[in-house]
């Protein structure tokens, strides 16, 4: 049974910077063991959320609470239960992996060498964690940071961009990674400008854009409310665009696409091109508006459905801004 505790509450944040509000009211709540999507397009208000979400700013308005203590009012003790990586991690480069987690051990209370060791096992960096940092892979580095953001045994981990500028098969490790960490009970906030990462990774997601969330939920929830894309090939092509651009719920999204320079006959014997017409439309009419364009002697030459997919989902919903 999923666990619905509450590790990370965000309550209607605001932030104004001058005259200007960056953060417009923002809400979502973490449960524990899940991994947690958090996208925005560029200027969206990601970077500045993040930052109030550990305290190095201060929000203007509304709360932040971490194992229901306020982040405002009681910050050490909140933040007592986070574990944090934002852009790179910084790491000593002239020292090894374990001279590194040492360090950093030495500034949090009660962290054993027992549970140094804890750490390098969870990360797997047990047959490197000896050598010097400077002949780490990227990858590595990576899971030396989250080592360390480990030590304190968090009960929130916060990673901003934790694929960035790996390969693709470092990125499968890391979503593996992170997906085995919730499996154990942690919760993981994620953001990320990977969508496609983002929607194997995560449980839900929160969707920002100008300072508001415009969209939070289940994955596959939010998934499911948006529309199918599904191509056409249609000859008379003129007749069947017609025909669908009068059916409700059809939205068009390219019309008159060439797709093939083949002829064929009509059965009126008038020469056709097929065509491909590329339309938003609920998956349950395809095979009524299949069947209005058969009777209306509209060939069907092919039907090319389109599952939805989280970026499909972004795009709608920020009508295409730049992700950051």
């Amino acid at each position: 049974m999923k666990d619905e505790t509450i590790v990370l509450s965000v309550n209607n944040i605001k932030k104004k910077i001058k005259d200007k509000w960056i953060i417009k009211g923002i809400s979502f709540e973490v449960r524990a063991g899940e991994v947690f999507g958090f996208l925005g397009p560029n200027g969206s208000g990601k970077t500045t959320t993040i930052r109030m979400l550990v305290d190095l700013i201060k929000p203007t308005e509304g709360t932040i609470s971490i194992c229901g203590i306020s982040v405002s009012k009681r910050p050490d003790e909140a933040l007592q239960h986070v574990g944090c990586i934002v852009e790179n991690p910084e790491l000593y480069a002239y020292l090894t992996g374990w001279e590194n987690l040492e360090h950093f051990a030495r500034m949090l209370p009660n962290v054993t060498e027992s549970r140094i060791h804890e750490v390098v096992a969870i990360v797997g960096m047990d047959q490197r964690i000896h050598d010097k940092v400077k002949t780490y892979s990227l990858g590595m580095r990576q899971r030396l940071g989250i080592a360390q953001a480990l030590l304190g045994k968090p009960k929130l981990l916060i990673l901003d961009e934790p694929t960035n500028g790996l390969d693709p098969q470092g990125i499968k490790e890391m979503r593996i990674f992170i997906r085995n960490l919730a499996k154990e009970g942690l919760s993981v906030f994620v953001s990320s400008h990977l969508l496609s990462e983002i929607q194997l990774m995560c449980d839900r997601v929160a969707i920002i854009s100008h300072g508001n969330v415009i969209a939070v939920g289940n994955v596959d929830d939010l998934i499911r409310q948006n529309t199918t894309i599904v191509e056409w090939r249609l000859a008379p092509f003129e007749k069947g665009l017609a025909l669908l651009e009068a059916s409700e719920g059809v939205t068009l999204v390219e019309a008159n696409k060439e797709d093939s320079i083949e002829a064929i006959a009509a059965p009126s014997n008038v020469i056709s091109l097929i065509r491909t017409l590329v339309c938003e439309m609920p998956e349950h009419q395809i095979p009524i508006i299949n069947a209005k364009l058969v009777q209306n002697l509209v060939q069907v030459h092919g039907i090319n459905i389109k599952n939805p997919t989280l970026e499909d989902l972004f795009l709608r919903l920020t009508e295409g801004e730049k992700i950051d």
